[in-house]
């Protein structure tokens, strides 16, 4: 069955840099658009990044750009989220869900699934 299981996740300062990681297993990933999503207490699930099945291409939400960095490594069945610069406002649970379908990954708000990592930037 499909498992997608983050970490990385904790408490960070503002200003401060998290890595979160998704390791996914019972599906073809290489042949999946994966992205990274969070929900903060109140609010809708929203896409943070994407990245397309090779990789070669990317999504950011504008609140995110210049900051957060995704990436992948197909060998390992992993996506990545480099997060720097990081605001009060990026406390949310963060989500990894995948789907073969690109216009899904960057659309479907009800992607927030799974078990998620807590992000917390607090001083």
């Amino acid at each position: 069955q499909v498992q997608l299981v983050e970490s990385g996740g904790g408490l960070a300062q503002p200003g401060g840099s998290l890595r979160l990681s998704c390791a996914a297993s019972g599906f073809t990933f290489s042949n999946y658009a994966m992205g990274w999503y969070r929900q903060a207490p109140g609010k809708e699930c929203e896409l943070v990044a994407a990245v397309s099945s090779t990789g070669d291409s990317t999504n950011y939400a504008d609140s995110v750009k210049g900051r957060f960095t995704v990436s992948r490594d197909n060998a390992k069945n992993t996506m990545y989220l480099q997060m720097n610069s990081l605001k009060s406002e990026d406390t949310a649970v963060y989500y990894c869900n995948g789907d073969p379908s690109w216009w899904r990954v960057t659309t479907d708000r009800a992607m927030c699934a799974y078990q998620g990592t807590q992000v917390t930037v607090s001083s």
